[in-house]
């Protein structure tokens, strides 16, 4: 039967040259890791990566190769055996990709301690996480963590899984549940709430996938909450940025992104082509990783008053994963018994 690698590898929708390097990690690191899916983000060279939950290493060792020599990926994980692993592989990919001295590294530790770990502050222009943090009792502290080792414009680009309500006290501690990553799930908003108590800009929803519970005793216990796998992109900003709403023009000079740049799901941009954005997203574009793709200048024209709607209400900006599962024409229904067993020695299902 094909591995999720080898779906991966053959979806014609993941860039050929994030597939390439998929193909380069070592057959060992690629079996031994549990995660699922593919959680990569765009405009990677010479950025330094932090990978939380990074189990084997095989998004660690991609994204390696990725960020060139000039760059830098850590991998932390909480499971000794998986670091293991990781650690094993360093000189063979460093030689398979040429490098005369590592870009990779492997820390044992806890992804709501990262300080305890050695990770310093403002380290960072990328962290991601796929399907950890809903496993992790204090998501804030989580949360808090990560926007302390972010350099400012740096990013957070993350899957997990998400409910669309508050989950009762019996549901969060069920062990199946917990073990499936249905129990941890953070009710949807509260994402956004986190974000601006701790200081990232709002949320931006970039996938949605849809997650069904085919046992009948777990779904009584569920009851009207739905679940959501979604991938969203967290920014640490300057205070100070773009006022106005501004128009932008991309000039196709992200690998794998010649022609467009998907940016979330309610911004493509074209080669060549101008968007009128919003002030947040300009700010972002402007301060971020992104900023030499981008030619950006005012429009000349004021955010319109809308009686204490902000400017994303008043686009139709979809920010509700639910929302954007139900209206995707690639949206899946997935089962929690696809699920591997997770850096933090659980289930997981997203």
């Amino acid at each position: 039967a094909p591995t999720r690698d080898d779906e991966i590898r053959k979806d014609v929708q993941v860039p050929a040259h994030i597939r390439e390097a998929l193909q380069n990690v070592n057959e060992e690191v690629s079996l031994r890791y549990y995660g699922c899916g593919l959680v990569i983000p765009e405009c990677l060279e010479n950025c330094w990566i932090l990978d939380l939950g990074s189990g084997s290493g095989r998004d660690c060792y991609a994204l390696s190769q990725l960020v060139g020599e000039k760059g830098h990926v850590t991998g932390i994980d909480m499971t000794e055996g998986q670091v293991e692993v990781a650690n094993k592989y360093i000189e063979y990919h460093m030689e398979k990709y040429g490098f005369q001295s590592p870009n990779v590294t492997f820390i044992h530790g806890y992804i709501e301690k990262l300080g305890e770990a050695g990770i310093k502050n403002e380290s960072y222009d990328i962290v991601i996480s796929n399907c950890v943090i809903n496993l992790v009792p204090d998501k804030q502290q989580v949360l808090q963590e990560v926007y302390r080792v972010l350099k400012h414009g740096g990013e957070l680009y993350f899957s997990d899984v998400y409910a669309s309500l508050e989950l009762p006290e019996e549901v969060r501690t069920h062990k199946v549940l917990r073990g499936e990553c249905l129990g941890g799930a953070l009710y949807w908003k509260d994402l956004a709430i986190l974000a601006q108590k701790i200081g990232f800009c709002p949320p931006r929803l970039v996938t949605a996938n849809f997650i069904t519970v085919q046992n009948k005793e777990l779904e009584n216990m569920i009851g009207d909450c739905r679940f959501v796998s979604a991938t969203f992109r967290l920014f640490k900003l300057p205070k100070t940025g773009p006022t106005k709403r501004c128009q932008v023009i991309y000039n196709g000079g992200i690998t794998g992104h010649e022609k467009e740049l998907i940016f979330d799901a309610n911004f493509t941009f074209k080669k060549d082509e101008t968007v009128e954005v919003d002030e947040e997203t300009a700010a972002i574009l402007k301060n971020s990783r992104f900023a030499q793709d981008f030619l950006i200048r005012p429009d000349g024209e004021k955010l319109p008053t809308c009686g204490g709607c902000t400017a994303f209400e008043a686009k139709d900006i979809i920010t509700d994963p639910f929302k954007l599962a139900e209206g995707s024409d690639n949206a899946k229904s997935r089962s929690p018994p696809e699920a591997a067993s997770s850096c933090r020695g659980t289930e997981k299902c997203c």
